[in-house]
């Protein structure tokens, strides 16, 4: 009889998927009194980084497709947790911001949320941790992020703000970490085409 487990144990995405299970069912039981999910933890982060960010840009951020954001926005806003004015040029844009009570509630439910990122990964050592998530963003999420449903801004697996102009890897700006980055490449790997001389 084959041995399934060991078969299911060489499988990346079965492990990834795995792991995401045991992260959501973590994340339930930190957050269940704040009543938000992972997924608008996420843009409510970023609302609260990036105040009237476009909501394409928006997408960008989080890796979720136009759709899915716009129900996942309709929904925090039934909720008074979010805003989306139209832009004064373009009705169609939609800008997003933490209303009063978003910024509230994402204040409390912070430390919370950290610590079902904690608990998510809480058997490795500090420096395994650190390795892992290294692997993930620099290496795996990365590098496969053009295969994406909805693909996420490329970061600079360096770190916010740190980015490497063009190939030459002796060249090193420092940029805000709001900065879109599209156009630049890091010097660990490309990040995306187009002309490197003017960053949007």
């Amino acid at each position: 009889m084959a041995d399934i487990g060991a078969a299911l144990g060489n499988r990346p995405g079965f492990l990834i998927r795995r792991l995401h299970q045991i992260h959501l069912a973590l994340f339930a039981e930190e957050c269940a009194s704040f009543g938000v999910t992972p997924v608008q933890f996420s843009i409510m982060t970023v609302a609260k980084a990036q105040p009237g960010l476009e909501q394409v840009a928006l997408a960008q951020e989080v890796g979720l497709d136009r759709t899915t954001l716009a129900n996942v926005l309709a929904r925090l806003e039934s909720r008074s947790l979010v805003v989306r004015i139209a832009s004064p040029t373009d009705r169609r844009v939609k800008h997003v911001s933490l209303t009063r009570r978003g910024n509230a509630l994402l204040v409390r439910m912070t430390g919370a949320a950290e610590r079902a990122h904690d608990r998510t990964i809480a058997a490795l050592t500090p420096v395994e941790r650190e390795a892992f998530l290294a692997a993930l963003l620099r290496v795996l999420v990365s590098a496969g992020n053009e295969h994406g449903r909805a693909p996420m801004r490329p970061r600079c697996p360096q770190g916010p703000g740190h980015l490497r102009y063009g190939t030459d890897r002796s060249a090193t700006l420092r940029m805000p970490a709001r900065a879109v980055v599209r156009r630049w490449e890091c010097g660990s790997g490309p990040y995306a085409a187009g002309n490197r001389r003017n960053p949007p």
